[in-house]
């Protein structure tokens, strides 16, 4: 069943407990809050808080980052702060993520759209979408229709 979603106070505490509220300790209350937090940089641990919530693998959570997994190991082994270009990507790519989790119900229903070829993204899978630039918009409005009953 496809479900409506409002973002909301929970929705964003939501996002930051999957993130880590150990990384995450300023309040999230819209996508700006992104901008803020991501100048401040946070810890690339994050990074594996996003996988084990969604079930992700490390090869596929790279991709969605545009960057290699031997990077993502070396930022862990290092404990690295994210620049804020990845602080925001990641922040965007899980807040789509519950979005697109509460708008079909379930998680596992979500992630089988988004391996599904889409005539509104051009026949590109929202999957592999979501890395390119703009991406995460372009597969945030087509969840938006869908959200709204419009035939997507």
């Amino acid at each position: 069943m496809i479900g409506t979603q409002e973002t909301s106070t929970e929705h964003y505490e939501e996002l930051v407990r999957i993130l880590g509220k150990g990384y995450i300790r300023e309040k999230v209350e819209s996508p700006f809050d992104f901008i803020h937090i991501a100048i401040k940089g946070i810890n690339a641990h994050v990074i594996v808080n996003f996988r084990n919530y969604f079930n992700i693998p490390a090869d596929t959570a790279a991709a969605m980052l545009n960057i290699s997994e031997p990077t993502i190991y070396r930022w862990l082994k290092t404990n690295k702060m994210l620049d804020s270009f990845f602080s925001v990507k990641l922040f965007e790519v899980t807040d789509l993520f519950l979005h697109g989790s509460e708008v079909f119900g379930s998680k596992d229903n979500f992630f089988k759209w988004m391996k599904l070829p889409n005539m509104a993204l051009g026949g590109m899978e929202p999957q592999k979408l979501v890395a390119y630039p703009d991406g995460v918009s372009k597969v945030r409005d087509v969840l938006g229709r869908i959200e709204h009953g419009v035939y997507s």
